[in-house]
This record gives structure tokens, sequence and C-alpha cells, in this order.
């Protein structure tokens, strides 16, 4: 039996369901998500093993107009994977073919010579008519190799994806062990997730000054106790009042969720440690942002 294998890119715009295809097609949750754009932070690979095959998925920063060092290096990021993978997925929404990203996107694949599928994600929520002449724009702007629509929320058209990757894979090596699921550390897990937290807890452009990094991990076996500290970082004294909130109300909060949602993931009780941590205009520093993992 020949063994077939390939890395496969989500690229696309902020916040148009990237991580939330990646946790759909391993049936478990390896990318936060939230409803604001500009979530995803880092590229995560995410490995999906069959009987005679394995596709390496890379989950990748949101491409947008950039401002400060921080989004210019998710962009960098998102941009290297186009050379570093046997195929690229673009993602795209329905109504966002006259985005200023999807031009550069369509621009950067030029050349590229790689295979390219076109996913049209969140059809459970628009007519199916409507779908028809959005393909036929695209079709003209590029010629993609396959047409996709699906919805990563719902599964919609992610069986008939995962057919049509396999059939354009390559005879290659099993790059990772079939029970690895995905090369995100531990620590980095946990730094994701409350990460994600803070997003769903804080308003307007508060996640946005922030990073976390774990501090300790100790695994309490004997208690079945995961016990942790971590720090977020932020860029102002005024951010460091808010995100403590009154009383630590909010950062109580914060850890309560997050602790809730990692308790599901590692199937044990976790007890969580917050701290904030001022780092002044650290997304602007790459001495800063280096050390924080970016």
């Amino acid at each position: 039996m020949t063994f077939l294998s390939g890395y496969i890119a989500i690229i696309g715009p902020p916040n148009v369901g990237k991580s939330t295809l990646l946790n759909r097609i391993l049936g478990k949750k390896l990318a936060i998500v939230s409803p604001r754009p500009q979530t995803t932070r880092n590229r995560i690979l995410g490995i999906y093993n069959g009987d005679d095959f394995q596709m390496v998925f890379m989950d990748t920063p949101g491409i947008h107009r950039t401002r400060t060092a921080l989004h210019r290096s998710m962009v960098a990021s998102a941009f290297a994977a186009f050379n570093e993978v046997d195929i690229i997925m673009v993602m795209v929404e329905t109504g966002s073919g006259d985005d200023p990203e999807i031009s550069d996107i369509l621009n950067n694949l030029r050349g590229t010579g790689k295979l390219c599928f076109l996913l049209i994600n969140k059809i459970d929520k628009g007519s199916k008519e409507k779908l028809l002449p959005v393909i036929a724009d695209y079709g003209r702007r590029y010629p993609f190799d396959a047409i996709i629509p699906i919805s990563a929320l719902k599964g919609d058209g992610v069986g008939l994806l995962l057919d049509e990757l396999k059939s354009r894979l390559e005879p290659g090596p099993q790059f990772f062990p079939e029970d690895m699921e995905t090369d995100q550390t531990e620590s980095f897990l946990i730094s994701e997730i409350i990460r994600e937290q803070i997003y769903y807890h804080m308003k307007q452009e508060l996640p946005y000054s922030s990073a976390v990094t774990v501090e300790t991990i100790d695994d309490i076996s004997r208690k079945g106790l995961l016990s942790i500290s971590a720090r977020i970082h932020v860029e102002t004294d005024s951010q460091k009042g808010i995100f403590i909130g009154k009383g630590g109300r909010m950062i109580k909060a914060i850890g309560r969720s997050a602790r809730l949602e990692l308790e599901k993931i590692f199937g044990v009780h976790v007890y969580i440690e917050l701290m904030v941590r001022v780092e002044k205009n650290w997304s602007k520093d790459g001495r800063a942002l280096r050390r924080l993992g970016y």
C-alpha cells in the first residue's frame, strides 16, 4: 500500500473560520476561536491521520492590513506558509469578495505553483442561490484547482473537502506518529485558552493589547489536579487596572472561564493563578514579541 502525505495551509482574512475548520477536521479543540477578528496569532499544526495517509494542516493568522510589529509578524507568518506546504486552502465568506485582503492573497498565490483550493465558508448563514455567482466570480479571478462551499461550524461539505484533499496527496512519509494530533506544547495550549477567554470577557481593543505566558504547570496526579500559574501582559497601568477589575472581579472571571475550558480539555480538575504585568508597548517591540512567543 502506498502511503500518502502532505502539508496543507488554511489561509484567509481574519474571522472567516479557519480555526473552526481545523477543530472540525480534528474533532477536538486545538485552535482557539472567538467572535473577534485576529484571534489567531501563531501558526498551529493539526495532524489528521488515516490508514494510508497523513494530512498536516497549518492554521495561520488572518491576513490583514498591518499596524504594529505584532500584526506584521502575524501576516508574515501566514504568507510564509505559501512556500512551506503542498496544498493551499484559501477560505473566504460569501460576501467578502471586495475585501482588499482577498486581492493581496490572490496576488501572492500567483507563481507559487501550488495546488490551491477555495473554501467558501459559512454557507449555513446564507441562501444557496447566492453561491453560484460567488463561485463564478472567484473562478474568473484565479484558476483554483477546486472550489468547495462548506460550513466549518456545522460540518457541511467538510467530508467532501477531505476526500478531495486525499485524492490530491502525493506518496510521501508519515511526518508525525499516528497518535500525535498537534505540535502544540501543553504550555502553549494553556496560554491560548486563557487568551481566548480574555477575548470573551474584555471589550473594545483590550484583548489585542494583551499576551499570556505560562509560568508553571504542576501535574499533581495523586489529587487529579493540574495547577497552573500564568501571567497576562498588558501595555499600560490603566489596562492592568481594567484586567484586574474592581475587587479582582475581572481577573477572577477570566480565570474561572479558562479553568472550566481546560478541565474539559484535560479531563482533570484545574487550578489557575493569574497575574497581570505591565510590559509597555510590547506589541510594537520586536524583542518583547520574541520573548512572548511571537
